[in-house]
């Protein structure tokens, strides 16, 4: 008999939490978002009310079960929102529902449940709106340095590509308008509203376009290898996830330097994953500095941009993917991305 009761205390306390954590996924949008009927059923079930209801600031509560047809709910609602403490008594009450410090909705229950229940279920809904806020605020955020990276274009890039096609409108005009086309692919790429994903193959022709850009500015300094599998042109990633990586190439790797340098890009199939690696025979760096440059602790625009592209990546595909940078000073740097072949939700 003991086994038996402890099987069954533990099957309860599995379903209280499987209930608890549905909840938490349904109000992540709020509780007037597309989940909000589904929390409350979740929610009578769990405290075994007849009805159940969230309310917002607007006062339209959202019944589950049975809603107190014959209570006039109203007074209740009321006075929570005045922001007086839990009202009532069973078989009707109420209870205020915040997120962080915000006032947010009600929660009012119908049936023979105990206050400290009440409150308890105001509490699991009231973690749940301030975790859906942050976890909106982050995607805001995060939304907003991905705007700044598509927009950040060098300007001195820009004035020296113009100024070497203007250079050229006389000389060799056929050339001239190449590199013209070019650079409105390049901007056209970086700068237009796109979805969230692309394939490796746009990627890599937004790469060649920039490089072809690169190659009229740094003349023969400029020595540029791509090689690219065709069996993961198709693979579906993040846009603008290998440009910056390029960029940066370019930017550290040969800019700096009086001589030639090179740029390799190159993109496989190992297994079910893609692996796409962007390396320059240039300074390179202290392996310190490039751990400080992925986690966002220099604030220069290159940094931001190697950053946000390596959290996009974890945010999409797991903590076991992102960027990996091998690099130490005067050995040149490789960054390597790596990515599943499928991967359900990702398409282009």
């Amino acid at each position: 008999m003991p086994p038996l009761l402890a099987r069954t205390d533990h099957t309860q306390s599995t379903a209280t939490l499987v209930a608890a954590r549905s909840v938490s996924e349904r109000l992540k949008h709020g509780l007037n978002g597309p989940g909000s009927r589904g929390a409350a059923r979740h929610l009578r079930h769990l405290l075994g009310a007849r009805g159940l209801a969230l309310a917002d600031l607007s006062g339209q509560p959202i019944w589950s079960g049975r809603p107190a047809e014959h209570a006039d709910t109203a007074p209740l609602l009321e006075a929570v929102l005045r922001g007086e403490a839990s009202r009532g008594t069973p078989p009707l009450q109420a209870a205020p529902l915040h997120a962080g410090d915000d006032l947010a909705g009600v929660l009012l229950v119908h049936g023979d449940v105990s206050a400290r229940a009440v409150r308890e279920a105001a509490l699991l809904v009231a973690r749940a709106l301030e975790s859906g806020r942050l976890e909106a605020s982050a995607e805001r955020a995060a939304q907003a340095e991905f705007r700044a990276l598509r927009a950040e274009i060098s300007p001195h890039f820009v004035y020296n590509a113009l100024t070497v096609i203007a250079s050229l409108v006389r000389s060799d005009p056929d050339r001239a308008q190449e590199l013209m086309l070019d650079f409105a692919d390049y901007t056209r790429y970086s700068l237009a509203r796109h979805g969230d994903y692309t394939t490796v193959s746009e990627e890599f022709h937004a790469i060649e376009t920039y490089l072809a850009l690169q190659r009229a500015l740094l003349g023969d300094r400029l020595r540029v290898q791509v090689r690219v599998a065709p069996e993961v042109l198709g693979v579906a990633v993040p846009y603008l996830v290998l440009q910056p990586l390029v960029e940066n190439a370019v930017r550290h790797g040969v800019e700096p330097g009086g001589g030639p340098g090179l740029v390799q890009v190159s993109g496989e199939a190992e297994g079910n994953d893609c692996v796409i690696g962007v390396e320059d025979d240039g300074p390179g760096m202290p392996p310190e500095l490039a751990r400080e440059v992925l986690s966002g602790g220099r604030e220069d625009s290159d940094a931001v941009g190697l950053a946000n592209v390596d959290r996009r990546l974890r945010h999409v595909y797991g903590p076991w993917y992102g960027l990996v940078v091998e690099t130490e000073e005067g050995a040149g740097t490789r960054v390597v991305v790596r990515v599943p072949r499928f991967q359900p939700g990702v398409l282009p």
